[in-house]
């Protein structure tokens, strides 16, 4: 079997998909297993955490499903607001996760968006990905939750950190509970 040369440029976007498949593959771990301030260390200092509600519209109005960027959403937190949601779930009296629900993140689908080279040059990577979150609370309680997801990433100090996420959700009515999961 003979080695097949990549062009140099092929090899820094495969570096690089590999190296993001890493960091969600990571995160995904950390949510899992509650670990909170190792999960929150992978965001930038400005980050926006963001999941617009989807509407059911008519076949001409497909592209308005998501509400807009100053619209209600389900969640749209700063990191300073994620760092407090997580601080809460540890106290041991929030009682939407007493006892602790199982949650199981997976992640795939994931692509940048802008492969070209001038992309792969700069600081920010916008980033495609999708998720199932699974989710088991007491004896009955099970959800499912599936989406995509829209992330720019930026290097820090030569790490990878998440600066914006935009969670959709691929339903519009939320069958779940609670939110206190995290995607």
């Amino acid at each position: 079997m003979s080695r097949v040369d990549l062009p140099p440029a092929r090899l820094e976007y495969l570096n690089l998909i590999k190296e993001i498949e890493d960091l969600f593959f990571l995160e995904a771990d950390l949510l899992d297993e509650r670990r909170y301030e190792e999960w929150l260390a992978l965001f930038t200092d400005d980050l926006r955490y963001w999941m617009p509600l989807r509407k059911n519209l008519a076949h001409q109005d497909d592209r308005g499903d998501i509400t807009g960027e100053n619209d209600i959403a389900w969640i749209d937190d700063d990191k300073a607001t994620l760092i407090k949601r997580a601080g809460q779930l540890r106290t041991g009296v929030h009682w939407a996760e007493e006892p602790f629900s199982r949650v199981c993140h997976i992640i795939s689908n994931v692509r940048l968006v802008d492969s070209s080279a001038d992309a792969l040059d700069g600081k920010d990577f916008e980033v495609s990905s999708r998720f199932c979150v699974y989710r088991n609370r007491v004896e009955t309680e099970t959800d499912f939750l599936v989406g995509r997801r829209r992330d720019i990433l930026r290097r820090v100090n030569s790490e990878l950190r998440i600066a914006r996420r935009k969670i959709i959700l691929d339903q519009s009515v939320l069958m779940a509970k609670n939110l206190t999961m995290f995607f």
